[in-house]
C-alpha cells in the first residue's frame, strides 16, 4: 500500500498518447505540482481535524484557508526524494488508469 492516499484527476489526460516510459514520465512531471498541492491539502485537512478536537468550531473559511496554505507550503517545501517518490506514484497510477480504461 502506498503512503500517498490521494485521488488524482486523470480526466484531461490523453491516454492514447501514453505509449513509452518517457510519455508516462513527462505526464507525471506535468501533474506533479498539482498533486503536491493536493497531497499537502490532504495533510492539512487531517491536521485541521486533529487541532479542532476539543475546541470550539472554527469557520469554514478559516478551515479552507488553512488547508490551502498547507497545500502551498507542502508544494514549496517537498524534498527532492518526496517529489521523486510522488512522481513514481503518479506514473503507477497513470498506468493503472490506462489499463482500467481499456477494460
Amino acid at each position: 500500500m502506498s503512503k500517498f492516499q490521494i485521488n488524482i484527476d486523470f480526466s484531461n489526460i490523453d491516454l492514447n498518447a501514453l505509449d513509452t516510459e518517457e510519455d508516462f514520465q513527462r505526464e507525471a512531471k506535468i501533474l506533479l505540482p498539482k498533486v503536491l498541492v493536493k497531497l499537502g491539502e490532504s495533510v492539512g485537512e487531517k491536521t485541521w481535524e486533529e487541532l479542532q478536537q476539543g475546541k470550539l468550531k472554527s469557520s469554514q473559511s478559516e478551515k479552507r484557508r488553512f488547508i490551502q496554505e498547507t497545500g502551498r507550503t507542502y508544494h514549496r517545501n517537498a524534498s527532492n526524494r518526496e517529489r521523486q517518490e510522488l512522481q513514481v506514484y503518479i506514473v503507477e497510477q497513470l498506468r493503472q488508469y490506462k489499463q482500467e480504461s481499456r477494460l
